[in-house]
């Protein structure tokens, strides 16, 4: 019933296996990968035909993770995968940008490419296995795939690198970097880096790029045995004379177009040149639309000749810079007057309105993910709005891109927070694009650094990124660095690297072509290390380290630790004493298993009333410390005073005043503020309390003038008892007949004074 077979080999310490024919067989090439017990599912499925009209490869990738691979049930109400989460966006588009540069020019049938996670292990990382997965799935289908690709892992550990990390090990490590390429060259690079030289960065590449090729021949040995005939590609040979003919026509018009420096003129005047074109193929379009669509295609290409041709031949670029310039930079702190932190940072036609906002732990964004429930307690939110590029356009939830952009930034600033225990806010940067021409990604990092120092988080350095292109013909190149946007769509390579004075923070690489070489790879990163240090010479204008106070707008954070064992004092039956500090207060409370409190408010003084408020209920009282409290009850022999938030003690009748007094309710009231003295603590724990020594308007002790109780007089020694003789036998006394009546028992109240207070009674008995 089934063709399957089956592929395995030895891949970093572990068996990869691919296999095929038993799964999804109605697709047009679908491949289970495994490795340890990870298991994803990749199938690929193909238009057979050209939608009309259509100009584009449609390629879309989606990448999904099956809570029951890792025996979970989703959270939330519908219990259910819905909408793709963040990761599956960010593994999609990692999984989207190594294959397309990989089809032909001018294919444009629909492919859908779906990758879905069947089994998790908690170990092997479902990620660069989908990407692997889906490079076999369109090898196998026949589609005109010029792969197949490979993928790979690396972290690096005390000068290691390892291939294909646990994520133990990658947070334990110096590098998070996935690499995709073809048996010749490297086709994308995305990295998490702890400030690490341009040297080790292009050491790892290469090393991932090493060890992805055992995974090239495998999927070649699987296409051996169940790849399908390849489709059959028409190609229009007519594109050369069509091309000429365009020349012939806009030529000029584009050439002049593209020497205006300023984007809004140099973009109508490039519209320009295609509408004169797109009236002079009026008859084309009405006699072969599809051959009207490939010539207007052709444009692109003649601006692509116009543009490559002045960089390599002349080193002159679109806006008349050189090829190692960074455009004109205006940075500015503290632009939003109520923002926690916020920045506005300009570079040449590139423009972002930074924020960054502080939060408590309430504000942590809770991750229902394979792994179980996590929380970030750093956010970074990247916007593109239509109005940024000057166009009409969908303006609200953010798109893949959006995402993408964001992360990216995410990843340039993540490694150089602070820990959470130096600094314990819920950190949450925002970037909203208002003029864009090239590198809003990076612009967004030279923000969202400069929002945070300005919010106060005192991040280990500032990070500045920059975004380099190339432009390759034969053996000739050059490497642009800050690229504008027609230099990236019209070049082969966006090379984003972001990082500090110390060292690279990410890097990430889209090529556009069949790969790049170690020498260009090497020019590349060694220009934008110029470039970024540049850039952080522009944003240290501006601010060049984090501000030392907090915005007074930003709520304030004090963390205490108690014992474990008190938690549940602080806690109460049921959260009532939490509850009750908070809403008393006014201060966020926050608890965890270690015995780490949080308290958190905008008002020093709620902080300063919640914290005492704790320390009352986890320290133990002194003998002859004096304390602040509350009168919570009168008893007639005194009355009970909270002077440690959860403690009571008592203070007797006769040590609220020096002078005797009468009646406890006329010298205290209950709710009144007094300041006590513990006097004792006996054995089980309770607490003895004095108003007369403290005095009561400024808690400071006061002398003890009451005289001394005088001790008993001596009564001598009454001597020897006399012999009083035999008393002789006890009488048998016989029949003692009824007893008498002695009249109802006496009540206590008889040996009581008349305010309740028990006579002769030992103070230990009257006290409780």
């Amino acid at each position: 019933m089934f063709d399957h077979k089956k592929v395995e080999i030895e891949w970093g310490g572990k068996t990869l296996t691919l296999e095929t024919g038993k799964v999804a067989r109605q697709a047009d090439g679908a491949v289970i990968a495994t490795l340890g017990e990870t298991v994803v599912l990749c199938a690929v499925t193909a238009a057979k035909s050209v939608k009309e009209g259509q100009d584009f490869f449609p390629l879309t990738v989606h990448y999904q993770e099956k809570f029951s691979a890792a025996g979970r049930i989703p959270g939330g109400f519908f219990k259910r995968e819905r909408g793709a989460t963040e990761k599956e966006t960010l593994v999609s588009r990692l999984i989207d940008r190594p294959l397309r540069p990989l089809f032909p020019e001018g294919f444009y049938n629909e492919i859908n490419a779906i990758a879905q996670v069947l089994s998790y292990d908690g170990e092997n990382e479902p990620d660069i296995l989908a990407m692997v997965a889906a490079s076999a799935a369109m090898t196998l289908s026949g589609v005109p795939f010029m792969g197949p690709i490979g993928a790979a892992r690396v972290g690096y550990q005390n000068g290691e690198y390892i291939l294909n990390p646990t994520d133990e090990q990658v947070a334990e490590g110096d590098l998070d970097l996935v690499v995709a390429g073809t048996h010749d060259a490297v086709m994308m690079v995305e990295s998490e880096a702890n400030e690490l030289s341009e040297e080790v960065m292009l050491g790892a590449v290469l090393f991932a790029h090493d060890n992805l090729q055992p995974v090239i021949d495998a999927i070649i040995k699987l296409a051996e045995q169940a790849a399908k005939e390849p489709w059959d590609l028409k190609i229009n040979d007519d594109q050369a004379a069509q091309k000429a003919k365009l020349k012939a026509l806009i030529g000029d018009d584009l050439k002049a177009a593209y020497k205006l420096t300023n984007k809004s003129e140099r973009q109508n005047a490039i519209n320009d040149a295609r509408t004169k074109a797109r009236e002079a193929l009026a008859d084309l379009k009405e006699s072969d639309p599809a051959q009207y669509l490939g010539t207007l295609k052709l444009v692109k290409k003649l601006e692509a000749d116009i543009v490559r041709t002045a960089i390599l031949k002349e080193g002159i670029r679109i806006d008349g810079r050189d090829t190692r310039t960074v455009r004109p930079i205006v940075a500015e702190a503290h632009f939003l007057p109520r923002a926690h932190g916020s920045a506005l940072f300009t570079r040449g036609e590139t423009q972002t309105i930074a924020t960054c906002t502080l939060g408590t732990k309430d504000a942590e964004q809770m991750i229902d993910g394979l792994g179980g429930l996590s929380y970030q307690h750093f956010m970074l939110h990247y916007n593109f709005p239509p109005y940024s590029v000057g166009e009409v356009g969908r303006f609200g939830a953010p798109g893949r891109r959006e995402v993408g952009h964001g992360k990216l930034a995410w990843r340039a600033l993540h490694p150089v927070l602070p820990s959470k225990d130096e600094f314990p806010y819920t950190i949450r940067v925002t970037s909203d694009i208002t003029e864009s021409n090239g590198s809003s990604s990076m612009a967004t990092v030279c923000g969202g650094s400069l929002a945070m120092m300005d919010a106060g988080v005192p991040i280990k350095r500032p990070v500045s990124g920059i975004a380099m292109g190339l432009i390759l013909e034969g053996d000739e190149f050059a490497v642009l660095s800050d690229i504008l946007g027609d230099e990236d769509h019209l070049g082969d390579m966006d090379f984003k690297v972001a990082g500090t004075s110390e060292g690279i923070t990410t890097m990430q690489m889209d090529i556009k072509i069949a790969g790049i070489t170690k020498e260009i790879f090497e020019t590349a990163l060694n220009q934008a290390k110029e470039g970024r240090a540049h850039i952080l010479g522009e944003m240290a204008k501006a601010l060049d380290s984090s501000r030392t106070e907090l915005s007074a707008h930003a709520p304030r954070i004090e963390t205490l630790q108690i014992d474990k064992s008190k938690i549940r004092d602080v806690i109460g039956t049921g959260g009532k004493v939490i509850r009750e500090i908070v809403a008393t207060t006014g201060a966020k409370v926050d608890i965890d298993d270690d015995g780490i409190i949080k308290v958190s408010s905008s008002d020093h003084a709620q902080i300063e009333a919640a914290i005492n408020w704790i320390k009352g209920i986890v320290e133990e009282a002194e003998v002859g410390k004096i304390y602040n409290g509350k009168v919570v009850n009168l008893v007639d022999f005194g009355a009970f005073v909270n002077f440690m938030g959860g403690k009571d003690g008592l203070v007797h009748v006769s040590e609220i005043r020096n002078e005797r007094v009468e009646k406890v309710s006329d010298a205290l009231s209950e709710g009144q503020e007094v300041k006590v003295k513990v006097l004792e603590i006996d054995p089980r724990g309770k607490v003895r309390l004095s108003m007369r020594v403290v005095d009561q308007e400024t808690g400071e002790p006061l002398e003890d003038t009451r005289p001394a109780r005088e001790p008993r007089s001596d009564r001598g020694d009454r001597g020897p008892r006399g012999d009083r003789g035999d008393r002789g036998p006890r009488r048998e006394g016989g029949d003692r007949g009824p007893r008498r009546d002695r009249g109802p028992r006496r009540e206590q109240s008889e040996n009581k004074e008349e305010g309740g207070e028990n006579v002769g009674l030992p103070s230990f008995i009257t006290e409780n």
